[in-house]
């Protein structure tokens, strides 16, 4: 409680969905008695100029499937601020100090800055202003960037996708519904391969080139060659000297928790801000949440992760101190990716033609491990999991995803699995869902 006896001053920066998830848990949560002052006051500071969005739905956005607005999160109850940076953590002061000028103190400060897009070392990336992309050139990670890239695609247009995980097949799949000509280099053996197993990939593969996609994997791109005028794009280089025509370049290279701000006020940072298990930094005023975070080594870049970490933390904040029962902690997120892939218009004459995938923890097995698979050629179906002892640790389940539910309901709750072998029931289960 603050120091006035008023509301605590929570400020919150980074008006992603860790951010708002937070703020909207803590304006829920009833004050710890009746008679009490407002448990909290919060204060949510948004660099982006837009209301909150979900940015896992940014490449429908790109597609033309929803207006910017469709994909708004909910109002954020307290105090919002858009189009505000946090430039300064004063530790010693409680306050941020904001790129207007402005200082907001604070009893407890949350970041939740998230992520920037990884900008590989490209030949040509850099324009005479170093710090923006060429024109030509875009990553995909916030609405102006999802914005302006939906301003520069036509029909026709030729589109180099760099990237072939999730963010890239996204991209590549939003470019290919606007009817651009689609190339996909990814510089792996196969697409998506933090999420899914060689055939799952194939998989994928193959209906991206269905809806016209054209995909090179295993090919590292060197460069982009820019126009003779130097105002735009003419090709992207790949590491042999192959040169593949393009109008646009789509950077989709993963991301990396954005620490500088917290780097910057002496917080212990590693890959990212270094939390403990009630998600507080090494400064215990101060916590973090979402992409920037690092707990117990691991950094998510999880929708999935976010929540559950904002969810926890809200709990924290609110907990009664005076409660004898321990508060909660957070142990770390079992998280499943789902995704739907939908080619429209021209790419599916009659009618959308959706790719469902999802997927959920060690999908390579280990020496020893068993493995089920079930394959369905004619439906472009493929389940398969693997189990580890008498626990299942992980599946990939394309085209029918009528037994994600209980695959994944096994997998989260981690109890042993019936002494009768694989769970071959579970992948065969009509009520998964």
């Amino acid at each position: 409680m603050a120091a006035d006896g008023g509301a605590t001053k929570i400020v919150v920066i980074g008006g992603g969905t860790a951010g708002v998830r937070l703020a909207q848990r803590l304006a829920a949560s009833p004050s710890p008695s009746p008679s009490s002052s407002p448990a909290t006051r919060v204060t949510l500071l948004g660099e982006e100029s837009h209301a909150p969005y979900n940015r896992v739905l940014l490449a429908d956005v790109l597609a033309g499937r929803y207006a910017p607005e469709v994909i708004a999160l909910p109002p954020v109850p307290g105090t919002e601020r858009r189009g505000v940076r946090a430039v300064r953590i004063d530790r010693a002061g409680r306050s941020v100090r904001c790129d207007d000028g402005g200082v907001v103190p604070y009893d407890r400060l949350v970041l939740a800055t998230g992520s920037n897009p990884v900008l590989p070392p490209l030949r040509g990336l850099r324009g005479p202003d170093r710090h923006r992309l060429p024109e030509g050139v875009h990553a995909f990670r916030t609405m102006d960037d999802c914005l302006a890239l939906s301003a520069a695609v036509r029909p026709g247009a030729r589109a180099v996708v760099v990237g072939g995980g999730l963010l890239g097949v996204s991209a590549a799949r939003a470019l290919a519904d606007r009817g651009a000509r689609v190339v996909l280099a990814q510089q792996g053996e196969y697409l998506m391969e933090r999420q899914l197993d060689r055939a799952g990939s194939l998989l994928l593969r193959a209906r991206l080139e269905s809806w016209g996609v054209e995909v090179h994997t295993e090919c590292r791109v060197r460069g982009v060659v820019r126009t003779d005028d130097g105002a735009g794009v003419a090709a992207v280089e790949l590491a042999d000297g192959f040169l593949l025509e393009a109008e646009l370049a789509v950077l989709a290279c993963g991301v990396r928790p954005r620490t500088g701000l917290a780097q910057a006020a002496g917080l212990d940072v590693g890959r990212g801000v270094v939390v403990d298990d009630e998600l507080r930094t090494s400064d215990p005023y101060i916590h973090a949440i979402g992409d920037c975070a690092e707990h117990r080594g691991r950094s998510y870049g999880l929708a999935g992760a976010a929540l559950e970490q904002a969810d926890v933390l809200a709990r924290l904040l609110t907990a009664d101190p005076g409660a004898e029962a321990p508060g909660p902690r957070y142990t770390g997120t079992r998280s499943l990716t789902r995704l739907t892939l939908t080619a429209l218009g021209e790419r599916a004459p009659e009618g959308p033609l959706p790719l469902d995938l999802a997927a959920f923890g060690e999908t390579t097995p280990l020496p020893g491990d068993d493995v089920v698979q079930l394959t369905d050629a004619t439906r472009g179906a493929y389940r398969k999991v693997v189990v580890r002892g008498d626990r299942l640790v992980g599946g990939v389940l394309l085209g029918d995803l009528t037994a994600v539910g209980a695959l994944a309901r096994t997998w989260e709750d981690d109890e042993p699995l019936p002494p009768t072998g694989p769970p071959l029931h579970l992948l065969t289960s009509d009520g998964g869902c």
